[in-house]
């Protein structure tokens, strides 16, 4: 039993940046933790509203508001790239203070009062918990960026982007079973619970060996943070435009924001189509976007990550998005067969399946591109750019659907991963790392020519005050 013990403790080390099960275990507790409130806010919410009778058009206009915060994530990046408790780590503090809001605006979306009659109550609420969410997810990404090595990335992004789809999956099925039957408000209050459990994560474990656990405990800042720890906005800025304008870069810019269009307009479609066609309830919209959520987060997990390092990032890409396309056109033409219960749980199963496939080889795509020197900022970037096509694809789609129907809209969908298997054709990854790589040759020089500068002129002046 001892030699057990001690093989585990050895295994779960302290320190995120020497030890690979660490890395993978506090990342994938921290995306369940983003997975919480976005199944409440994004799906068990809205569902809820459909089942009491509310339109498209208003339960649209909620999602849109309450997605708008992650739009700000290219705000909050920098800052977190400028100022931190070094001592603490780079990103760490930044990943504690953004759950504890969440902890907290999470409580306050529980207590809005009368919830069903106060849409607006519910917006603000909302927002303030996806700021939050958006607060944690730029630290959290800005971490992983840092300390994961970049032969990990794909299959760390299928456990975070697995885990993730897990936590969306928990909280929907067991938030609409708690709305249900306890209320609104208790219902969000208990499920805050699981969130403060996860806290443990980020408290327990350091970024770096020799850190503090907390301002109060002993520690100090390691020399790998001192060394990559930007002190100044200009730096910042002016190396986040050198790369960010690279070709790559710029397409993978248009191509998120697109790509974000589509899953704002499905994820706000899901409960509505489901609920107000369909005739489902709200319970069993649950179950079965939460059972299919689940078995597209495992294969992400196990298969996802696994496939796009061995066949390549811009190669699956191409691939999930001809499938999705295809998949969604095809649904399109099957109107008649949408009462069959199979044709539409296998089409949401395909949809969350292919999601989550195309999250993780995008977020493998964008570190791969990024730069080290500014990379919580650049991937932060990228980020906030799908998640304002987000917001845009579900005010969209209350506007598409009050002037056409169902099948129409769709086939308006289904255009849009059509779109992006052409223009991800013209991204090098080879190409853009080489130039990377000679960003990285110039800093270098002109530091050891600064530095040499420095040790040059110090005899000079000693010569100067002695005449």
């Amino acid at each position: 039993m001892k030699e057990k013990k001690l093989n585990i403790s050895k295994r779960l080390g302290k320190n995120l940046s020497d030890n690979a099960f660490t890395r993978y275990v506090t990342f994938s507790a921290l995306y369940a933790a983003q997975g919480i409130p976005e199944g409440i806010t994004y799906f068990a919410l809205p569902a809820w509203l459909a089942m009491n009778g509310k339109s498209a058009m208003e339960i649209a206009a909620l999602v849109s508001v309450m997605l708008i915060p992650w739009s700000f994530k290219v705000l909050i990046a920098p800052v977190m790239d400028r100022f931190t408790l070094l001592a603490m780590g780079r990103k760490r503090p930044w990943v504690i203070f953004g759950q504890v809001g969440l902890i907290f605006s999470f409580l306050y979306l529980g207590m809005v009062p009368d919830p069903l009659n106060n849409l607006s109550g519910l917006m603000i609420a909302g927002f303030f918990v996806n700021f939050f969410g958006a607060f944690q997810d730029v630290a959290t990404d800005g971490m992983a960026v840092e300390v994961i090595p970049a032969n990990e990335q794909a299959r760390a992004n299928g456990l975070m982007w697995g885990s993730k789809t897990i936590g969306v999956s928990a909280s929907l099925i067991l938030g609409t079973w708690l709305i249900n039957n306890l209320g609104f408000s208790l219902a969000v209050s208990l499920l805050s619970l699981a969130i403060v459990i996860i806290m443990i994560f980020p408290i327990y474990f350091r970024e770096r060996p020799g850190e503090k656990l907390m301002p109060w405990t002993s520690g100090k800042a390691s020399m790998d943070s001192k060394r990559t720890q930007l002190r100044s906005w200009t730096h910042i800025f002016k190396s986040l435009y050198r790369v960010v304008s690279l070709r790559a870069s710029v397409i993978l810019c248009i191509g998120v924001f697109i790509l974000g269009i589509m899953y704002g307009m499905v994820d706000t479609l899901l409960p509505i189509f489901s609920i107000q066609e369909l005739g489902w309830t709200n319970t069993y919209f649950s179950n079965v976007l939460s059972l299919t959520a689940v078995i597209g987060g495992f294969l992400g997990m196990f298969i996802g990550g696994y496939l796009v390092d061995y066949f390549g990032k811009i190669k699956m890409l191409t691939i999930y998005l001809v499938i999705i396309t295809s998949v969604i056109a095809s649904f399109a033409f099957m109107a008649n067969l949408w009462d069959i219960l199979f044709i539409s749980i296998a089409f949401i199963l395909c949809y969350t399946t292919l999601y989550t496939f195309l999250c993780i080889a995008v977020f493998a795509s964008a570190m791969h591109l990024c730069w080290k020197t500014v990379a919580a900022t650049q991937f932060t970037l990228y980020m906030a750019l799908s998640n304002t096509g987000r917001s845009v694809g579900a005010g969209v789609l209350g506007i598409v659907k009050t002037n056409f129907d169902w099948e129409t809209v769709f086939l308006i969908i289904a255009v849009i991963p059509f779109l992006l298997i052409i223009l991800i054709q013209f991204i090098n990854l080879k190409r853009h790392r080489i130039v990377v790589k000679s960003f990285d040759v110039i800093a270098q020089k002109i530091t050891v020519k600064t530095v040499l500068n420095g040790k040059d002129m110090k005899p000079r002046i000693a010569e100067k005050q002695k005449l």
